[in-house]
């Protein structure tokens, strides 16, 4: 189409930030900022209503060639598996800025610059389709995050910046190695590079090809979910982050890896995905049970929830390798699901800190006598999480046993213990944390919720209850691209997709 909607979308923020280093009033940076972050919000429901449910390709493309000799062009599209995702992208983003409006006091307009140059990084990793470019904006994402940990972070801040930095690096290396193969390859069949996706799609790969690459692309985005083993940096980056880097880590950066299995891996090498999808499964099983078991002893509240993170990944992982459409459909919405739940969850732990400057479980106690609202959002975030049926988590949860059971009964019937382990370590916490009688003098004078918080949170629960009652308008953008993932699988494998984990239609 004639308008460059999506280039647009993407360098709304990267201009919002220029234009605020040239606001000279200190008093104004934080409504300035904030004004601005709504923009590519607007433009993303613009996209969103736009968006011609039932179609399986990419839609609002736009490609421009950079450099013919190397096959790199500016080359962006967005369809099923995106489109939520650049949503939700663009709606975290002006509600982490708000939220930190009274928290961050050093440098406010380099500490929210970061944040759009991030948003900026971010859309572009949904939306290109050129391989290369989608590599840059991988690593665009690293830096602004590195500094928002390393400069508004807690007392470990660094520590916590530089292991989250030598982990994704080591993964983009990888990553690297293996883009620059597929653009040998497209040379030595085509004639001359190209790093296209659509072009990459009519690559013959062979088996053993596929596995190697299949590994290098895979590394990356385990290390990016994270996917077990390869977690560690998580908590430590969670706990150490502000409260709005840790809304934008969990909401958003973790579903790179997510995204990157869907879009790239199963796509590309789809041989080696059904080679590799019981072992990639299974960790995801192991990421679920650990995550939650480790989450009910953590003393720290932050930390609880970032384990949690672990856990819940731990199901899109399994969704989608589980290769059904039930599986697939389920594991791209609750990368939706858990960027709501997770970011309102951070959300709330960092306005209690605010009161209180500490996260120990045991430091509070009886608090719902004296912030009743805050007590409900956080029950009401809590119960989401668990994926509670008419709130969102328990769509995709459902979906996602649902179709994993078809393929792997034995991974999905395990999986399922994440559920009530979930319930274990969070309703637990918010009973040490708001039952009971107030035994600690600090928490007597605690203020309840302000306007300003609530305006922050009730657009997340609007929409946590929204996908929880009605979440047909998103599956049935999802739906065909799903399947068009699907059916490629099937097309260049012997993988048939089981008839349940299908539509009625294209089963009969």
């Amino acid at each position: 189409m004639d308008f460059p909607a999506l280039t647009l979308l993407i360098f709304l923020p990267l201009a919002a930030a220029i234009v605020l280093f040239f606001v000279k009033r200190d008093d104004v940076v934080w409504p300035v900022g904030a004004a601005l972050s709504f923009l590519p919000t607007a433009v993303a429901g613009w996209v969103l209503w736009e968006f011609e449910t039932g179609e399986a390709s990419m839609q609002f493309t736009e490609f421009v060639q950079w450099y013919e000799p190397w096959g790199i062009g500016w080359n962006l599209g967005v369809d099923g598996i995106s489109l939520l995702l650049v949503v939700l992208t663009t709606i975290l983003f002006p509600i982490a800025i708000v939220a930190s409006s009274r928290s961050v006091t050093r440098s406010p307009k380099l500490y929210i610059a970061q944040m759009l140059v991030l948003e900026t990084g971010l859309l572009g990793v949904f939306l290109a389709l050129d391989l290369l470019v989608f590599f840059v904006f991988f690593e665009i994402v690293l830096v602004p995050m590195y500094f928002l940990i390393g400069m508004w972070g807690s007392d470990n801040r660094i520590y916590a910046a530089v292991k989250f930095f030598l982990y994704t690096a080591f993964g983009s290396a990888l990553l690297l190695a293996g883009i620059l193969a597929l653009g040998v390859m497209a040379s030595d069949q085509f004639g001359t590079p190209s790093f296209d996706f659509n072009t990459l799609l009519e690559l013959t790969i062979s088996s053993g090809a596929q596995k190697w690459l299949f590994a290098a692309f895979g590394l990356a985005f385990a290390i990016k979910v994270p996917l077990f083993p390869f977690h560690t940096w998580l908590p430590d980056a969670h706990t150490e982050a502000p409260t709005a880097g840790s809304v934008l880590l969990a909401g958003v950066l973790l579903k790179l890896g997510t995204y990157g299995f869907i879009r790239f891996n199963l796509t590309l090498f789809p041989e080696a995905s059904v080679d590799w999808a019981p072992w990639l499964a299974g960790l995801g099983v192991v990421g679920i049970v650990y995550g939650a078991i480790v989450a009910i002893v953590q003393p720290d509240v932050k930390r609880l929830v970032a384990y949690s993170s672990v856990s819940h990944l731990g199901f899109i992982v399994l969704g989608t390798f589980a290769l059904t459409n039930q599986g697939l459909q389920g594991g791209v919405i609750q990368m939706v699901n858990h960027g709501l739940t997770t970011g309102a969850l951070f959300l709330l732990i960092g306005m209690i800190y605010d009161r209180r400057h500490t996260r120990q479980i045991s430091d509070f106690g009886g608090i719902a006598k004296v912030m009743p609202v805050f007590a409900g959002f956080f029950l009401f975030s809590a119960f989401a999480s668990v994926g509670l049926p008419g709130l969102n988590g328990f769509i995709g949860e459902f979906k996602i046993l649902l179709g994993s059971y078809l393929t792997l009964p034995v991974h999905a019937i395990i999986a399922a213990s994440g559920v009530v382990l979930a319930a274990i370590y969070l309703l637990w916490a918010y009973e040490r944390m708001f039952t009971g009688p107030v035994d600690d003098a600090a928490n007597e004078g605690l203020k309840d919720l302000d306007a300003r918080e609530l305006a922050v949170l009730i657009p997340i629960a609007a929409l946590i209850v929204f996908l929880g009652v009605y979440p047909k308008p998103a599956l049935d953008r999802i739906e065909p691209s799903v399947n068009a993932v699907l059916d490629r699988i099937e097309l260049m494998t012997d993988y048939e997709v089981p008839d349940f984990g299908r539509p009625l239609e294209l089963a009969e």
